[in-house]
């Protein structure tokens, strides 16, 4: 069985009780990609379901809703995690319907112009692509710090019940340079790279984005 990373669970603790907190985090494990890129027709596997459906009794706070990147396997991770919500009673039913978003879809919410930097990103690979535009964002994308904003306004457009919590469900391009540009890195290593199922955890206080990433908690401007 896969396993959640070991420090996303110490987060439960560290987070404010009294806020509206929300979850980014990366959709459960996929089947595997044959050529290098994951096709976003590849699915989940029945293990993916199964720790996403765990992962999803183990919030540990009321859930209000959960959103999702319009591909499959992030939609069923959604799914899947508030099927485990509900069984644990932090959430009364199973959405009929994930909502979905572009903003999550990767990566999505850095993309102004998909056909001047698509050819980049299949010709560099994601790793190479983001480091690159981590140093010196590319033309046709918003800059680290850009996609940075658009997201906390995402975000924040969507805040649940003081409290409470809502999940939304992405892929490793976006949360790997959001991670990087909340640390102030230029550059990522495979060290980096979220595993499957693992999110970060934000809120907002006035004038702030607050976070916790590996159980370590910063802030930023907005």
């Amino acid at each position: 069985m896969a396993r959640l990373h070991p420090r996303l669970l110490e987060a439960l603790n560290l987070l404010p009780k009294d806020k509206p907190v929300h979850l980014l985090t990366r959709h459960s494990v996929r089947e595997l990609a044959k050529n290098g890129f994951a096709d976003y027709r590849l699915p989940l596997t029945p293990e993916g379901i199964e720790m996403a459906r765990d992962w999803g009794s183990k919030l540990n706070r009321p859930v209000e809703a959960f959103y999702s990147s319009p591909v499959g396997r992030c939609v069923n991770t959604a799914k899947a995690m508030a099927e485990g919500a509900v069984k644990a009673g932090l959430m009364a039913e199973t959405p009929d319907d994930i909502e979905v978003d572009t903003t999550l879809v990767e990566p999505g919410c850095y993309v102004v112009d998909i056909n001047e930097v698509g050819p980049t990103f299949f010709k560099l690979g994601a790793f190479r692509f983001l480091n690159q535009h981590l140093q010196e964002p590319f033309e046709g994308m918003l800059s680290p710090a850009e996609g940075r904003a658009k997201l906390a306004a995402y975000l924040q457009e969507r805040e649940p019940k003081p409290g409470h919590l809502n999940v939304h469900v992405t892929h490793d391009t976006i949360l790997a340079v959001l991670v990087a540009e909340l640390h102030g890195r230029r550059q990522i290593t495979e060290d980096d790279w979220p595993w499957m199922m693992e999110g970060l955890w934000v809120w907002f206080s006035t004038g702030q984005m607050h976070w916790i990433w590996r159980g370590d908690h910063g802030h930023c401007a907005l």
